[in-house]
């Protein structure tokens, strides 16, 4: 399937716990002030790729411990990405953890969830969320995988089934 890309990244240790494949998805309708990326938000920048190729990138290494989605904003590309992350969960071979930054806010994507499938079940494969906008006036070098101390690192899997966000403990990571 197609998707737009900023760009891939094979091998980070910054973007989630683990040694992971970053897709930086192309296109965000945030711009944060300060943003890390600010070439990514142009929704006809970047390149188009396919979501095959790029599993089958991520399957070649036998070191990663997981695929991160980070933008742009992955939640305005739900169908590519979901068919990435069903690929990457249906990989029998290993378990590959998946992550995913967003500025919405998790209330927002469950929210938005009631009406978008795609949106729903991409959420309902993820291990971890780190949600939020970036904001520059709290930006701290101290947080793990943050960029901004009103972000959070979320549990997807405990939050979907308690109802409500619970937050990961990075200090464990």
């Amino acid at each position: 399937m197609e998707i737009r890309i900023a760009g891939l990244v094979e091998e980070s240790i910054v973007d989630g716990p683990g040694f992971r494949y970053a897709v930086f998805t192309q296109g965000c309708p945030h711009n944060c002030k300060g943003c890390h990326n600010p070439q990514t938000h142009d929704f006809s920048g970047g390149r188009l790729d396919d979501t095959e190729r790029i599993f089958g990138r991520i399957i070649r290494d036998p070191l990663l411990d997981g695929v991160t989605f980070s933008g742009g904003e992955p939640f305005c590309q739900c169908r590519p990405l979901l068919d990435l992350a069903r690929r990457i969960r249906g990989y029998k071979e290993r378990r590959l953890g998946l992550m995913s930054y967003t500025g919405f806010t998790f209330e927002q994507l469950a929210e938005r969830s009631k009406n978008d499938p795609d949106c729903k079940e991409l959420l309902s494969l993820l291990d971890y969320l780190v949600d939020g906008r970036y904001e520059e006036d709290k930006r701290s070098l101290e947080l793990k995988f943050r960029g901004s101390s009103n972000q959070r690192f979320i549990d997807v899997q405990r939050s979907l089934k308690e109802g409500r966000v619970i937050e990961a403990d990075t200090d464990l990571m």
